[in-house]
C-alpha cells in the first residue's frame, strides 16, 4: 500500500521532498503519491514545511500516538517479548496529547454527524421517553463497566437488581454493590450536568469515592506501587507525581474544544495514570460520559464491546501510547449509542 511505503520511507528519511519519495518507492505516478501524501497530513500522520517545489514531508510529532497497529499481530508475542515504554511517558501532556488533533479529518465529521442525528433524535422525544432511554443506557453501562471489570451479573440480572433491588443467586454482594455504586455515579452525572464541564482532581475523587463505596477500596490518590496484569507497564508511584499528573491531564482536557477528543483524553489517561488502588478504569467510564452529558452530547454505554477487545486496546495504549484501536472503539460505541438508543 502507497501510504505504507510513504511512512516507511520518511522513518528513515525525514524531511524529503514528494520527487525524493517517489524516486523510492513504487507509486504509480507523482500525481497518486501526491494524493496520499495529502491524505496522510489530513490523517495526522505527516506534516509539510515549505512551498511548491521546496515541499519537504515529515512524520508528525504525534504519529506514534495516532498510527493504525494491528492488535493481533502485535499480541502474537508474549507480554516479556513485547518492546514496550515500561515507565510513565510525561510527553502525553506536554507534547503529544495538548498539541494533537486525536480524530482526523474523516472521522470528526463522522461524529458530528452522528451528533446531529443525536439532537435531531431527542428534539422529537418528550421528556418522559428521553429520561427512559437514558435509564436504559444507564443499566447498560453499569452493567458492562462491571462486566469489563470482572462483574459476573447478565444484563438481566443487573436490570433486575437496578430497578427492584434484587440480588442474582451465587453472586457475591461485592458485585451487587458495584453495579448498585455504578448507577448512583450516572444519575450523579445526569442530574449534575455542569458539574464535568470543567475536569478537577477533586471532581475526580469525588466521583471515584461513589463508585468504591463500601467495597473496601482507599478513597485517596494511592501512596503505594500498583501493577497490571498483562503488561510489563509501571504506572507512577509517587503520590505527588500522581496528583501532578492528575492536574495535568485536567489542564489538557479542559484546554481542548471538541467534545470528543475531551471525553477520550479523559477516558485513556485516568487509566494510564491509575491514580487510585482500584476503581480507575470504572471511574474513567464515568468521567468520560460526564463531559458529552455536559454538553448535550449523547453518552456511550459500551454495550457491545468485548471486554477482551478493550483491555487489549487499553494495554496498547499503556505499552506503546497509541490511541489507534480504542479510538476505533470509541467511534463504534458512540455510534452504537446514537443509533441504539435515542
Amino acid at each position: 500500500m502507497i501510504k505504507n511505503s510513504i511512512v516507511e520511507f520518511l522513518k528513515a528519511y525525514p524531511n524529503s521532498s514528494s520527487t525524493e519519495i517517489f524516486n523510492k518507492i513504487e507509486a504509480g505516478s507523482l500525481a497518486t503519491l501526491k494524493r496520499a501524501l495529502s491524505k496522510l497530513i489530513k490523517d495526522g500522520l505527516v506534516v509539510s514545511a515549505g512551498k511548491g517545489r521546496a515541499t519537504k514531508y515529515s512524520l508528525s510529532a504525534s504519529y506514534g500516538l495516532i498510527v493504525p497497529i494491528d492488535m493481533d499481530k502485535y499480541y502474537s508475542k508474549e507480554i516479556d517479548e513485547r518492546k514496550i515504554i515500561k515507565g510513565f511517558n510525561f510527553e502525553l501532556f506536554d507534547t503529544l496529547l495538548s498539541t494533537t488533533s486525536i480524530f482526523s479529518e474523516e472521522e470528526s465529521k463522522s461524529l458530528e454527524t452522528l451528533q446531529e442525528i443525536f439532537l435531531t433524535n431527542v428534539s422529537s422525544m418528550s421528556d418522559t421517553e428521553y429520561q427512559k432511554e437514558l435509564e436504559r443506557l444507564a443499566i447498560d453501562l453499569s452493567w458492562k463497566s462491571s462486566q469489563i471489570e470482572g462483574n459476573t451479573y447478565s444484563l438481566l440480572e443487573t436490570e433486575k437488581l437496578l430497578k427492584e433491588k434484587q440480588t442474582a443467586s451465587g453472586k457475591t454482594k461485592d458485585e451487587a454493590i458495584m453495579l448498585l455504586n455504578h448507577k448512583e455515579a450516572i444519575d450523579f452525572v445526569v442530574k449534575n450536568r455542569d458539574f464535568m464541564r470543567d475536569l478537577s482532581v477533586d471532581k475526580i475523587e469525588f466521583l471515584h469515592s461513589i463508585l468504591i463505596k463500601e467495597l473496601g477500596v482507599d478513597k485517596n490518590i494511592r501512596k503505594r506501587k500498583v501493577g497490571i496484569t498483562g503488561t510489563n507497564y509501571t504506572p507512577l508511584d509517587n503520590e505527588f507525581q500522581i496528583k501532578e499528573s492528575l492536574q495535568k491531564m485536567c489542564e489538557v482536557v479542559n484546554a481542548k474544544h471538541n467534545i470528543f477528543e475531551k471525553s477520550l483524553i479523559s477516558l485513556m489517561l485516568l487509566s494510564y495514570i491509575q491514580p487510585f488502588m482500584d476503581g480507575n478504569k470504572r471511574t474513567a467510564r464515568i468521567i468520560s460520559n460526564a463531559i458529552l452529558l455536559g454538553s448535550d452530547h449523547c453518552p456511550i454505554s459500551f454495550r457491545t464491546v468485548d471486554s477482551l477487545e478493550y483491555k487489549k486496546a487499553m494495554l496498547l495504549f499503556y505499552e506503546q501510547n497509541n490511541i489507534s484501536n480504542f479510538k476505533k472503539i470509541f467511534i463504534e460505541q458512540y455510534e452504537f449509542a446514537v443509533n441504539s438508543y435515542f
